[in-house]
């Protein structure tokens, strides 16, 4: 099995992505509500990703 050697912004991305496909198939009803949901899931995981890697490289100094 090949080895996978993914940055941590990689590995954050996979991890938002797979994270809120199955939000958006397990809560909601009709394929449209889905979709939806799970873009917004996406966007507010990218939102986080990057809001909090601002803070940490503001903090460090």
């Amino acid at each position: 099995m090949p080895k996978m050697n993914l940055s941590h912004f990689e590995a954050s991305l996979l991890f938002a992505l797979f994270t809120s496909a199955v939000l958006g198939v397990i809560t909601k009803r009709t394929d449209r509500e889905r979709l939806r949901y799970g873009v917004r899931c996406f966007a507010y995981f990218l939102a986080a990703i990057f809001g909090l890697s601002w803070l940490m490289y503001l903090g460090h100094g």
